[in-house]
């Protein structure tokens, strides 16, 4: 017997899923999780959720779900999802930046806000993933969302309206500390006895970070170049998994496979100039580091916006491998990141008292847009 979900498809940033309102969906997370995995096609060996709306990556294979936040004006409550394409796995351990901009409007959209005045109207987001607050600045006229706009965004073609995301007190998203080892800096050595400086911070969400060079790498490498590398990615997520245990996410290596979202595996480098997946040139002038990080195993096209608030609030830490790339631009107000598509700026509001360090806040600019509302047919 079939069986209709109602939800909006919607692009955030540079991410794209669908958005449910929790009502509805089962309450129970396993049932919720099967009731994805099927929607999105996944469980595919052949990696193209060929029988649901998946994209067949992981930046298409996001799942967005809102409820009304109890007892507080223009507030809700958000899980995400990242519902991975050849297993039935469903990883909900942390969050997505950029999906994060869709919830705002979607919100609005579905009545869930009280207060809409113009030309924004902000929402409170509770991310129930690291039980952090999000504040979004959505832009509204005539008490409906704007979508259309002037503002562009790397990875994104055209342009749209901008929305503000504010990211509070974002340290400690996942592990609840801001270092999760309490060190700047961490050694960790290979199978093969090399050894390798790493920084793992928790800010948004967790990463671990690596300087290029120590793989062998130049820093402005775009998919293709590591995706067809088994060896080189079976590195990384090694360096990922030990870097999980050693930030108390998981047990063991063999745990951490199973959450494969967090941490996040990124590699750095000092600003080059550089060719865009876009074909845009990237000079080094206009850009203060270079990343480049994985998601579910495969280069990001892009850059996570989580990913990005958290190299924003690193680079501000003293002795991290971030800082000491981005040297001198740490004290700008604004981090120019170089990214596989282009550049992503971000703020963040760091406080450092002798070996006390808080991250206040974490702020980036992003579009949405509504691909389609409907209906999800799924096999009951």
């Amino acid at each position: 017997m079939e069986k209709y979900i109602k939800c909006t498809w919607m692009r955030g940033g540079t991410s794209k899923g669908a958005c449910f309102l929790e009502s509805e969906l089962s309450t129970d997370i396993s049932t919720q999780n099967k009731l994805l995995s099927k929607i999105y096609g996944s469980n595919d060996p052949s990696g193209r959720q060929i029988d649901g709306m998946g994209g067949g990556t992981s930046t298409t294979s996001k799942a967005v779900i809102v409820s009304k936040r109890a007892g507080e004006r223009n507030s809700v409550n958000y899980t995400f999802a990242q519902v991975d394409i050849a297993s039935d796995l469903v990883d909900r351990k942390g969050n997505c930046g950029n999906m994060s901009s869709t919830v705002g409007p979607f919100a609005i959209d579905n009545g869930l806000i009280e207060d809409i005045t113009e030309p924004t109207t902000q929402v409170n987001i509770f991310n129930t993933n690291t039980q952090k607050t999000i504040v979004a600045h959505v832009p509204v006229k005539n008490g409906q969302v704007i979508y259309t706009g002037d503002y562009a965004i790397s990875g994104v073609p055209g342009t749209a309206a901008r929305i503000q995301l504010d990211f509070l007190h974002p340290g400690g998203a996942v592990t609840k500390q801001l270092l999760p080892t309490g060190h700047v800096v961490d050694h960790v050595e290979l199978a093969d006895g090399q050894k390798i400086e790493i920084s793992i911070v928790d800010a948004a969400n967790p990463l671990v970070f690596v300087r290029a060079q120590d793989l062998g790498l130049r820093g402005d490498e775009q998919p293709e170049e590591i995706d067809n590398k088994p060896d080189l990615l079976e590195k990384m997520l090694t360096i990922r998994e030990i870097a999980s245990v050693l930030a108390g996410i998981a047990a063991d290596q063999n745990e951490a496979k199973t959450i494969p979202a967090v941490p996040k595996f990124c590699f750095i480098s000092p600003p080059a100039d550089y060719i865009s997946l876009e074909g845009q040139p990237i000079k080094t002038n206009q850009i203060d580091i270079q990343a480049r990080m994985l998601s579910m195993g495969k280069l990001h096209p892009a850059l996570a916006i989580t990913g990005g608030i958290c190299i924003g609030v690193a680079a501000k830490i003293p002795g991290t491998l971030v800082n000491q790339i981005v040297g001198p631009a740490a004290d700008q107000d604004e981090l120019r990141i170089g990214h596989c598509s282009g550049i992503l700026s971000v703020g963040a509001d760091v406080a450092v008292n002798g070996e006390d360090v808080e991250a206040k806040c974490g702020t980036v600019f992003r579009t949405a847009r509504i691909l389609m509302r409907g209906e999800a047919c799924i096999e009951d």
